[in-house]
């Protein structure tokens, strides 16, 4: 007998041990998306009933998207209207830097994102990888609930920190920084211009549909 065969053989097992081994999957690799628009609202206008709604509404989206595994927050400010408590969105979101779905970053920190960001109606995408309706389509969308300024920060105009869907306003952004013309509040993401009422209706007058910014903070 060959003595070589028993050889031949226990190495012939060993490739193919570790061959598949190399070809077992390991699980889906974790989603790069770390950032989006909602592809729709809440359902009531701007009341999210709080902070919290708005996280829950946005955490709920990036589960459906396969990224649930990470920790979501709504890109929103409160007020200390009516006794309500001052929350800057900017202080919510982490530290960056985050990604659509397509894994394309729109900004690497909180300083970025609030002076020279990535994000405009290319990269400004829904949990899903679709863009959002802006100025030139049907329906328009480009409102997007902040209550914010420019610069991250609380500003007067937060629907009842968004717990109203009636009377009241919101500071709204443009995600596709276009608006009726080229002065920069037109052409700002987070602080645009103030909606016509809280109600969906209302929202939808000016170019809306409750559509928020969700960042994750991990």
């Amino acid at each position: 007998m060959n003595r070589r065969i028993p050889t031949l053989i226990a190495l012939t097992g060993a490739a193919l041990v570790l061959a598949a081994c190399e070809t077992v999957p390991e699980g889906d690799p974790p989603s790069p998306m770390s950032f989006f628009v909602t592809s729709t609202g809440g359902g009531n206008g701007a009341d999210f009933a709080g902070l919290a709604g708005a996280d829950k509404h946005c955490q709920t989206l990036a589960e459906l998207a396969g990224s649930g595994q990470r920790t979501w927050r709504a890109y929103l400010s409160t007020n200390a209207a009516n006794g309500g408590t001052v929350v800057h969105a900017r202080d919510r979101i982490g530290k960056g830097p985050w990604k659509n779905a397509e894994g394309v970053v729109v900004a690497s920190s909180v300083d970025e994102l609030h002076a020279s960001n990535n994000l405009n109606k290319r990269t400004a995408l829904t949990e899903r990888g679709e863009p959002v309706n802006g100025v030139g389509d049907v329906p328009n969308q480009h409102d997007v609930l902040t209550g914010s300024t420019a610069d991250g920060r609380a500003a007067d105009a937060t629907c009842g920190n968004w717990t109203l869907s009636g009377d009241g306003s919101a500071i709204v952004g443009h995600h596709d920084r276009t608006g009726l013309n080229d002065q920069p509040p037109a052409k700002s993401w987070n602080a645009s211009h103030p909606s016509r009422g809280c109600s969906q209706k209302a929202l939808a007058s000016t170019g809306g549909a409750g559509l928020l910014y969700c960042f994750a903070i991990d």
